[in-house]
Protein backbone atom coordinates (compact mmCIF):
# COMPACT_ATOMS: atom_id res chain seq x y z
CA UNK A 1 0.00 0.00 0.00
CA UNK A 2 1.23 3.62 -1.03
CA UNK A 3 1.76 5.47 2.68
CA UNK A 4 1.68 8.69 0.57
CA UNK A 5 -1.79 7.83 0.02
CA UNK A 6 -3.06 6.34 3.04
CA UNK A 7 -0.54 6.62 6.23
CA UNK A 8 0.32 2.84 7.19
CA UNK A 9 -1.36 1.47 10.60
CA UNK A 10 0.63 -0.78 12.36
CA UNK A 11 -2.01 -2.69 15.00
CA UNK A 12 -2.03 -0.87 18.30
CA UNK A 13 -2.01 -3.99 20.45
CA UNK A 14 1.50 -5.34 19.19
CA UNK A 15 3.54 -2.78 21.45
CA UNK A 16 2.02 -3.49 24.68
CA UNK A 17 1.19 -7.26 24.05
CA UNK A 18 4.69 -7.65 23.70
CA UNK A 19 5.72 -5.59 27.13
CA UNK A 20 3.22 -6.95 29.09
CA UNK A 21 4.63 -10.69 28.79
CA UNK A 22 7.94 -9.55 28.13
CA UNK A 23 8.49 -10.98 24.70
CA UNK A 24 11.64 -8.51 23.84
CA UNK A 25 13.48 -9.69 27.26
CA UNK A 26 12.49 -13.13 26.61
CA UNK A 27 14.01 -13.15 23.25
CA UNK A 28 17.38 -11.12 24.30
CA UNK A 29 17.81 -13.70 26.94
CA UNK A 30 17.20 -16.58 24.60
CA UNK A 31 20.24 -14.92 22.30
CA UNK A 32 22.53 -14.76 24.90
CA UNK A 33 21.86 -18.57 26.51
CA UNK A 34 22.17 -19.52 22.65
CA UNK A 35 25.58 -17.22 22.07
CA UNK A 36 26.96 -18.92 25.58
CA UNK A 37 26.04 -22.64 24.97
CA UNK A 38 26.25 -23.30 21.65
CA UNK A 39 23.76 -26.20 21.64
CA UNK A 40 23.94 -28.30 18.95
CA UNK A 41 20.38 -28.09 18.43
CA UNK A 42 19.03 -24.80 19.73
CA UNK A 43 15.33 -25.79 19.05
CA UNK A 44 15.45 -28.59 21.68
CA UNK A 45 17.80 -25.93 23.80
CA UNK A 46 15.42 -23.34 23.48
CA UNK A 47 12.20 -25.74 24.78
CA UNK A 48 14.15 -26.59 27.44
CA UNK A 49 14.91 -23.43 28.64
CA UNK A 50 11.53 -22.33 28.32
CA UNK A 51 10.35 -25.19 30.49
CA UNK A 52 12.53 -24.35 33.33
CA UNK A 53 10.67 -20.50 33.45
CA UNK A 54 13.53 -19.17 35.78
CA UNK A 55 14.07 -15.85 33.72
CA UNK A 56 13.36 -13.71 36.81
CA UNK A 57 15.12 -15.83 39.70
CA UNK A 58 17.45 -13.96 41.81
CA UNK A 59 21.08 -13.99 40.22
CA UNK A 60 23.71 -12.05 43.05
CA UNK A 61 26.81 -12.08 43.62
CA UNK A 62 28.05 -10.77 47.07
CA UNK A 63 31.91 -9.32 47.41
CA UNK A 64 33.85 -7.30 49.62
CA UNK A 65 36.96 -7.80 51.83
CA UNK A 66 37.16 -10.16 55.20
CA UNK A 67 34.99 -9.42 57.70
CA UNK A 68 33.05 -7.02 55.86
CA UNK A 69 29.34 -9.26 56.55
CA UNK A 70 28.92 -10.79 53.15
CA UNK A 71 27.96 -14.00 54.72
CA UNK A 72 25.17 -12.27 57.13
CA UNK A 73 23.87 -10.47 54.20
CA UNK A 74 23.87 -13.47 51.88
CA UNK A 75 22.11 -15.30 54.59
CA UNK A 76 19.05 -12.77 54.98
CA UNK A 77 19.20 -12.17 51.42
CA UNK A 78 18.64 -15.54 50.49
CA UNK A 79 15.72 -15.95 53.83
CA UNK A 80 14.07 -13.18 51.91
CA UNK A 81 14.43 -14.28 48.32
CA UNK A 82 14.02 -18.17 48.80
CA UNK A 83 17.29 -18.13 47.31
CA UNK A 84 19.70 -20.58 47.21
CA UNK A 85 23.24 -19.42 48.99
CA UNK A 86 26.12 -20.61 47.59
CA UNK A 87 29.82 -19.57 49.19
CA UNK A 88 33.26 -21.85 48.70
CA UNK A 89 32.65 -22.45 52.27
CA UNK A 90 28.67 -24.35 51.43
CA UNK A 91 30.42 -26.02 48.61
CA UNK A 92 33.11 -27.73 50.60
CA UNK A 93 29.92 -29.77 52.50
CA UNK A 94 28.14 -30.36 49.01
CA UNK A 95 28.56 -34.64 49.13
CA UNK A 96 27.06 -34.81 45.62
CA UNK A 97 28.96 -32.98 43.84
CA UNK A 98 31.61 -34.94 41.69
CA UNK A 99 34.41 -32.02 41.94
CA UNK A 100 33.97 -31.54 45.80
CA UNK A 101 36.10 -33.95 46.79
CA UNK A 102 39.26 -32.89 44.22
CA UNK A 103 38.35 -29.21 45.78
CA UNK A 104 39.23 -31.18 49.77
CA UNK A 105 42.12 -32.95 48.33
CA UNK A 106 43.89 -29.43 47.34
CA UNK A 107 42.19 -27.81 51.18
CA UNK A 108 44.13 -30.30 53.06
CA UNK A 109 47.48 -30.40 51.18
CA UNK A 110 46.90 -26.81 52.17
CA UNK A 111 47.35 -25.81 48.51
CA UNK A 112 46.01 -22.86 46.35
CA UNK A 113 42.95 -23.90 44.22
CA UNK A 114 42.74 -23.53 40.87
CA UNK A 115 40.37 -20.79 39.72
CA UNK A 116 39.22 -23.63 36.83
CA UNK A 117 38.35 -25.80 39.52
CA UNK A 118 36.47 -23.39 41.49
CA UNK A 119 34.28 -22.44 38.40
CA UNK A 120 33.51 -26.08 36.98
CA UNK A 121 32.31 -26.50 41.31
CA UNK A 122 30.33 -23.42 41.12
CA UNK A 123 28.74 -24.01 37.48
CA UNK A 124 27.80 -27.99 38.94
CA UNK A 125 26.36 -26.75 41.68
CA UNK A 126 24.47 -23.78 40.14
CA UNK A 127 23.07 -26.09 37.30
CA UNK A 128 21.17 -28.12 40.41
CA UNK A 129 16.85 -28.17 40.36
CA UNK A 130 16.93 -26.20 43.46
CA UNK A 131 19.53 -23.08 42.47
CA UNK A 132 17.52 -22.86 38.73
CA UNK A 133 14.40 -23.11 39.86
CA UNK A 134 14.65 -20.55 42.88
CA UNK A 135 17.47 -18.33 41.89
CA UNK A 136 21.23 -18.46 43.87
CA UNK A 137 23.11 -16.03 46.06
CA UNK A 138 27.34 -16.17 45.54
CA UNK A 139 28.90 -15.47 48.55
CA UNK A 140 32.49 -14.20 48.19
CA UNK A 141 33.09 -15.15 44.55
CA UNK A 142 34.34 -13.77 42.36
CA UNK A 143 37.81 -12.65 44.16
CA UNK A 144 40.10 -11.56 40.97
CA UNK A 145 39.53 -10.42 37.38
CA UNK A 146 40.44 -14.07 36.22
CA UNK A 147 37.85 -16.01 38.02
CA UNK A 148 35.32 -13.19 36.97
CA UNK A 149 35.86 -13.86 33.50
CA UNK A 150 36.12 -17.76 34.05
CA UNK A 151 32.46 -17.47 35.26
CA UNK A 152 31.02 -15.45 32.50
CA UNK A 153 32.71 -18.06 30.07
CA UNK A 154 30.78 -20.95 31.88
CA UNK A 155 27.75 -18.92 30.98
CA UNK A 156 27.11 -17.69 35.01
CA UNK A 157 25.67 -14.68 34.51
CA UNK A 158 25.02 -12.89 37.96
CA UNK A 159 22.01 -9.87 37.37
CA UNK A 160 22.92 -7.87 40.39
CA UNK A 161 26.55 -7.20 41.90
CA UNK A 162 26.76 -6.34 45.41
CA UNK A 163 30.18 -4.69 46.27
CA UNK A 164 30.57 -4.09 50.85
CA UNK A 165 33.43 -2.21 52.28
CA UNK A 166 34.75 -0.68 54.94
CA UNK A 167 37.53 0.87 56.49
CA UNK A 168 40.50 -1.14 56.92
CA UNK A 169 40.48 -0.78 60.70
CA UNK A 170 37.01 -1.32 61.14
CA UNK A 171 37.13 -4.84 59.74
CA UNK A 172 40.65 -6.26 61.12
CA UNK A 173 38.43 -5.38 64.72
CA UNK A 174 35.62 -7.01 63.50
CA UNK A 175 37.58 -10.17 62.33
CA UNK A 176 39.39 -10.66 65.57
CA UNK A 177 36.13 -10.80 67.37
CA UNK A 178 34.16 -13.24 64.63
CA UNK A 179 32.87 -16.29 65.92
CA UNK A 180 31.20 -18.72 64.35
CA UNK A 181 28.33 -21.48 65.20
CA UNK A 182 29.31 -24.90 63.22
CA UNK A 183 25.71 -26.23 63.51
CA UNK A 184 23.87 -23.28 61.75
CA UNK A 185 26.83 -21.72 60.12
CA UNK A 186 25.46 -18.29 61.90
CA UNK A 187 27.92 -15.68 61.91
CA UNK A 188 28.44 -13.77 65.73
CA UNK A 189 30.64 -11.31 67.04
CA UNK A 190 31.82 -10.96 70.80
CA UNK A 191 31.05 -7.59 70.89
CA UNK A 192 28.43 -6.39 68.41
CA UNK A 193 26.16 -9.62 68.34
CA UNK A 194 26.78 -12.17 70.60
CA UNK A 195 23.96 -14.35 70.94
CA UNK A 196 21.35 -14.63 74.09
CA UNK A 197 21.31 -18.28 74.48
CA UNK A 198 23.64 -19.85 76.49
CA UNK A 199 24.13 -23.19 74.67
CA UNK A 200 24.91 -21.17 71.64
CA UNK A 201 27.52 -19.48 73.30
CA UNK A 202 29.45 -22.75 74.39
CA UNK A 203 29.19 -23.83 71.00
CA UNK A 204 30.49 -21.13 68.97
CA UNK A 205 34.32 -21.28 67.94
CA UNK A 206 37.18 -18.65 66.50
CA UNK A 207 36.93 -19.24 62.65
CA UNK A 208 40.84 -19.59 61.20
CA UNK A 209 42.66 -16.74 59.31
CA UNK A 210 40.89 -14.00 61.70
CA UNK A 211 44.20 -12.90 62.91
CA UNK A 212 45.26 -9.12 62.91
CA UNK A 213 48.00 -10.58 60.28
CA UNK A 214 46.16 -12.78 58.48
CA UNK A 215 43.26 -10.16 58.02
CA UNK A 216 46.13 -7.25 56.85
CA UNK A 217 47.31 -10.32 54.33
CA UNK A 218 43.80 -10.80 52.79
CA UNK A 219 42.91 -7.07 52.87
CA UNK A 220 46.10 -5.93 50.60
CA UNK A 221 45.09 -8.62 48.33
CA UNK A 222 41.61 -8.09 47.80
CA UNK A 223 42.53 -4.17 47.15
CA UNK A 224 45.14 -5.38 44.54
CA UNK A 225 42.40 -7.75 42.97
CA UNK A 226 39.44 -5.71 43.25
CA UNK A 227 39.56 -2.87 40.68
CA UNK A 228 39.82 -6.07 38.24
CA UNK A 229 36.23 -7.23 39.18
CA UNK A 230 34.88 -3.78 39.23
CA UNK A 231 35.63 -3.71 35.70
CA UNK A 232 34.09 -6.99 34.90
CA UNK A 233 30.74 -5.92 36.56
CA UNK A 234 30.71 -2.32 36.58
CA UNK A 235 27.32 -2.02 34.86
CA UNK A 236 25.36 -4.00 37.30
CA UNK A 237 27.44 -3.18 40.54
CA UNK A 238 25.98 -1.42 43.40
CA UNK A 239 28.70 -0.64 46.69
CA UNK A 240 27.53 -0.62 49.95
CA UNK A 241 29.12 0.96 53.13
CA UNK A 242 29.49 -1.78 55.51
CA UNK A 243 30.28 -0.07 57.97
CA UNK A 244 26.52 0.82 59.53
CA UNK A 245 24.20 -1.29 61.94
CA UNK A 246 23.76 -4.62 59.43
CA UNK A 247 20.18 -4.23 59.04
CA UNK A 248 20.92 -0.94 57.32
CA UNK A 249 22.80 -2.66 54.90
CA UNK A 250 20.79 -5.50 53.67
CA UNK A 251 17.77 -2.74 53.78
CA UNK A 252 20.08 -1.16 50.85
CA UNK A 253 20.90 -4.62 48.87
CA UNK A 254 17.77 -5.87 49.38
CA UNK A 255 16.12 -3.00 47.55
CA UNK A 256 19.08 -2.95 44.86
CA UNK A 257 18.62 -6.56 44.30
CA UNK A 258 14.93 -5.74 43.74
CA UNK A 259 15.46 -3.30 41.04
CA UNK A 260 15.45 -4.33 37.09
CA UNK A 261 18.24 -3.12 34.73
CA UNK A 262 17.56 -1.58 32.12
CA UNK A 263 16.91 -3.69 28.83
CA UNK A 264 18.31 -3.77 25.66
CA UNK A 265 14.98 -4.62 24.35
CA UNK A 266 13.23 -2.14 22.09
CA UNK A 267 11.24 0.21 24.32
CA UNK A 268 8.28 2.64 22.74
CA UNK A 269 7.93 5.17 24.70
CA UNK A 270 3.70 5.68 25.56
CA UNK A 271 3.94 8.74 27.97
CA UNK A 272 0.65 10.96 29.33
CA UNK A 273 0.55 14.29 31.09
CA UNK A 274 -2.56 14.51 33.49
CA UNK A 275 -2.82 18.24 35.48
CA UNK A 276 -4.29 21.33 36.15
CA UNK A 277 -4.53 23.62 33.99
CA UNK A 278 -1.48 25.92 33.98
CA UNK A 279 0.71 22.46 35.22
CA UNK A 280 3.23 22.81 32.19
CA UNK A 281 1.66 20.07 30.55
CA UNK A 282 2.55 21.02 27.12
CA UNK A 283 6.13 22.85 28.20
CA UNK A 284 7.20 19.33 29.16
CA UNK A 285 5.77 17.13 26.31
CA UNK A 286 7.45 19.44 24.14
CA UNK A 287 10.74 19.38 25.78
CA UNK A 288 10.42 15.52 25.99
CA UNK A 289 9.57 15.14 22.22
CA UNK A 290 12.21 17.34 20.83
CA UNK A 291 14.94 15.27 22.85
CA UNK A 292 13.86 11.71 21.96
CA UNK A 293 11.94 12.51 19.03
CA UNK A 294 8.92 11.17 19.68
CA UNK A 295 5.53 12.24 18.39
CA UNK A 296 3.97 15.21 20.33
CA UNK A 297 0.16 15.05 20.80
CA UNK A 298 -2.21 17.74 22.12
CA UNK A 299 -5.62 16.83 21.84
CA UNK A 300 -7.10 19.78 21.99
CA UNK A 301 -4.73 20.78 18.82
CA UNK A 302 -5.64 17.67 17.24
CA UNK A 303 -9.27 18.66 16.94
CA UNK A 304 -8.84 21.96 15.90
CA UNK A 305 -6.48 20.15 13.00
CA UNK A 306 -8.90 18.20 12.46
CA UNK A 307 -11.53 20.85 11.53
CA UNK A 308 -9.21 23.08 9.92
CA UNK A 309 -8.08 20.07 7.76
CA UNK A 310 -11.58 19.63 6.64
CA UNK A 311 -11.61 15.35 7.46
CA UNK A 312 -14.85 13.56 7.63
CA UNK A 313 -14.71 13.67 11.55
CA UNK A 314 -13.29 17.36 11.72
CA UNK A 315 -16.53 18.14 9.94
CA UNK A 316 -18.21 16.50 13.25
CA UNK A 317 -16.14 18.18 15.23
CA UNK A 318 -16.64 21.94 13.64
CA UNK A 319 -20.49 22.49 15.03
CA UNK A 320 -19.34 22.08 18.48
CA UNK A 321 -16.92 24.20 18.09
CA UNK A 322 -18.65 27.04 16.91
CA UNK A 323 -21.30 26.69 19.39
CA UNK A 324 -18.83 26.16 22.08
CA UNK A 325 -19.89 23.48 23.42
CA UNK A 326 -17.11 19.98 24.16
CA UNK A 327 -16.54 17.48 21.59
CA UNK A 328 -18.24 14.10 22.38
CA UNK A 329 -15.84 11.57 23.55
CA UNK A 330 -16.75 8.90 20.67
CA UNK A 331 -15.73 11.22 17.85
CA UNK A 332 -12.21 12.39 19.96
CA UNK A 333 -11.39 8.92 20.33
CA UNK A 334 -11.88 8.33 16.64
CA UNK A 335 -9.49 11.10 15.63
CA UNK A 336 -7.04 9.98 18.84
CA UNK A 337 -6.73 6.16 17.43
CA UNK A 338 -6.35 7.09 13.96
CA UNK A 339 -3.40 9.12 14.75
CA UNK A 340 -1.89 7.19 17.47
CA UNK A 341 -2.20 4.23 14.89
CA UNK A 342 0.28 6.02 12.12
CA UNK A 343 3.62 4.74 11.75
CA UNK A 344 5.26 7.62 13.23
CA UNK A 345 3.65 7.02 16.87
CA UNK A 346 4.15 3.25 16.74
CA UNK A 347 7.65 3.27 15.83
CA UNK A 348 8.83 6.13 17.76
CA UNK A 349 6.19 6.40 20.70
CA UNK A 350 4.09 9.51 21.59
CA UNK A 351 3.54 11.82 24.40
CA UNK A 352 -0.19 13.07 25.00
CA UNK A 353 -1.67 15.44 26.61
CA UNK A 354 -5.38 17.05 26.80
CA UNK A 355 -6.63 13.41 27.25
CA UNK A 356 -8.13 11.41 29.32
CA UNK A 357 -9.68 13.47 31.38
CA UNK A 358 -12.07 11.66 33.95
CA UNK A 359 -12.40 7.92 34.54
CA UNK A 360 -14.57 7.00 31.60
CA UNK A 361 -12.08 8.21 28.93
CA UNK A 362 -9.26 6.30 30.44
CA UNK A 363 -11.23 3.13 29.86
CA UNK A 364 -12.10 4.07 26.55
CA UNK A 365 -8.49 4.78 25.96
CA UNK A 366 -7.33 1.52 27.20
CA UNK A 367 -9.95 -0.58 24.85
CA UNK A 368 -8.31 0.99 21.69
CA UNK A 369 -5.61 -1.09 23.11
CA UNK A 370 -3.96 2.74 23.60
CA UNK A 371 -2.23 2.50 26.73
CA UNK A 372 0.51 4.24 28.01
CA UNK A 373 3.39 3.08 29.74
CA UNK A 374 4.51 6.33 31.40
CA UNK A 375 1.63 8.51 32.96
CA UNK A 376 2.92 11.35 34.78
CA UNK A 377 0.32 13.89 37.26
CA UNK A 378 1.60 17.37 37.72
CA UNK A 379 0.50 18.89 40.81
CA UNK A 380 0.22 22.26 41.13
CA UNK A 381 -0.99 24.95 44.18
CA UNK A 382 -4.37 26.57 43.61
CA UNK A 383 -2.24 30.49 43.79
CA UNK A 384 0.08 28.95 41.74
CA UNK A 385 -2.53 28.09 38.81
CA UNK A 386 -4.12 31.33 39.51
CA UNK A 387 -0.97 33.46 38.79
CA UNK A 388 0.35 31.42 36.34
CA UNK A 389 -2.93 31.97 33.91
CA UNK A 390 -4.86 34.89 34.87
CA UNK A 391 -1.50 37.00 33.70
CA UNK A 392 -1.03 35.46 30.58
CA UNK A 393 -1.78 37.99 27.91
CA UNK A 394 -1.39 37.77 24.09
CA UNK A 395 -0.15 39.64 21.07
CA UNK A 396 -2.99 39.61 18.60
CA UNK A 397 -0.46 41.11 16.14
CA UNK A 398 2.55 38.47 16.34
CA UNK A 399 0.74 35.36 18.24
CA UNK A 400 3.47 35.72 21.17
CA UNK A 401 2.56 35.12 24.32
CA UNK A 402 3.25 37.08 27.23
CA UNK A 403 3.00 36.69 31.10
CA UNK A 404 2.81 39.99 33.07
CA UNK A 405 5.22 39.02 35.73
CA UNK A 406 7.63 36.46 34.26
CA UNK A 407 7.95 37.42 31.07
CA UNK A 408 6.61 41.02 30.32
CA UNK A 409 5.96 42.72 27.10
CA UNK A 410 9.49 44.23 25.94
CA UNK A 411 7.42 47.75 25.07
CA UNK A 412 4.80 49.83 25.35
CA UNK A 413 3.60 49.62 22.72
CA UNK A 414 3.24 45.62 22.47
CA UNK A 415 1.89 46.17 26.28
CA UNK A 416 -1.19 48.09 24.91
CA UNK A 417 -1.85 45.91 22.63
CA UNK A 418 -1.90 42.56 24.53
CA UNK A 419 -5.11 40.46 24.83
CA UNK A 420 -6.70 38.41 27.56
CA UNK A 421 -7.69 35.34 26.46
CA UNK A 422 -11.23 34.76 28.03
CA UNK A 423 -10.58 31.17 29.10
CA UNK A 424 -7.89 32.37 31.43
CA UNK A 425 -11.05 35.10 32.77
CA UNK A 426 -10.48 34.21 37.01
CA UNK A 427 -13.83 32.75 37.00
CA UNK A 428 -12.98 29.97 34.03
CA UNK A 429 -10.24 28.99 35.18
CA UNK A 430 -12.29 28.34 38.48
CA UNK A 431 -14.75 26.27 36.71
CA UNK A 432 -12.47 24.33 35.17
CA UNK A 433 -10.41 23.68 38.46
CA UNK A 434 -13.69 22.28 39.91
CA UNK A 435 -14.04 19.59 36.75
CA UNK A 436 -10.64 18.96 37.15
CA UNK A 437 -10.44 18.24 40.54
CA UNK A 438 -13.82 16.39 41.01
CA UNK A 439 -12.58 14.06 38.29
CA UNK A 440 -9.11 13.40 39.04
CA UNK A 441 -9.11 11.46 42.24
CA UNK A 442 -10.40 8.23 39.84
CA UNK A 443 -8.15 8.60 37.45
CA UNK A 444 -5.12 8.63 39.78
CA UNK A 445 -6.93 5.48 40.89
CA UNK A 446 -6.97 4.14 37.56
CA UNK A 447 -3.14 4.92 36.60
CA UNK A 448 -2.15 3.47 40.05
CA UNK A 449 1.71 3.10 39.00
CA UNK A 450 1.83 6.65 38.10
CA UNK A 451 4.28 9.02 39.17
CA UNK A 452 3.89 12.59 41.12
CA UNK A 453 5.40 15.39 40.11
CA UNK A 454 5.85 18.69 41.96
CA UNK A 455 5.47 21.17 39.34
CA UNK A 456 5.65 24.27 41.08
CA UNK A 457 9.41 24.51 40.61
CA UNK A 458 11.54 25.41 37.85
CA UNK A 459 10.52 23.61 34.37
CA UNK A 460 13.85 22.64 33.37
CA UNK A 461 14.03 20.54 37.10
CA UNK A 462 10.54 19.19 36.88
CA UNK A 463 11.92 18.06 33.19
CA UNK A 464 14.71 16.14 34.86
CA UNK A 465 12.95 14.01 37.11
CA UNK A 466 10.48 13.11 34.50
CA UNK A 467 13.33 11.60 31.99
CA UNK A 468 14.87 9.52 35.01
CA UNK A 469 11.12 8.27 35.10
CA UNK A 470 11.15 7.62 31.38
CA UNK A 471 14.76 6.23 31.00
CA UNK A 472 14.19 4.02 34.69
CA UNK A 473 12.73 0.35 34.53
CA UNK A 474 9.40 0.16 36.56
CA UNK A 475 9.69 -1.27 39.81
CA UNK A 476 8.43 -4.96 39.84
CA UNK A 477 5.82 -5.48 41.63
CA UNK A 478 6.52 -8.15 44.67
Amino acid sequence: MDATARPLRVPPEMGPYAEKHGLFQLLQNMLEKLLIHKPDDPIDFMITHLKQDNDDVPRICIVGPPASGKTTIAMWLCKQLDAVRVSPETLLLEELLELTKEVRAYKERKQEIPNALWTNLIQERLSNVDCIKRGWVLEGFPENREQAWMLQSAGIAPRHVVVLYAPDMVLIERNLGKRVDPFTEEVYHTTFDWPSDPVVQQRLVEPEGVSEHETSKKLLDYHRNFPGIFQTFHKILKSINADQPCADVFSQALTYVQTRHRSAAPFTPRILFCGPPGSGKSLQAALIAQKYGIVNICCGQLLKEAVADKTKLGELVKPYFDNGCPVPDNIVLKILADRLNRLDCMTSGWVLHGFPRDLDQAEQLERIRMIPNRVFFLNLPYESIMERLAQRRIDPATGERYHITYKPAPSPDIQARLRQNPKDLEGKIEMRLEIYYRDIKDLEEFYENAFYINADQDPHVVFEYIESCIIKPLPQKS
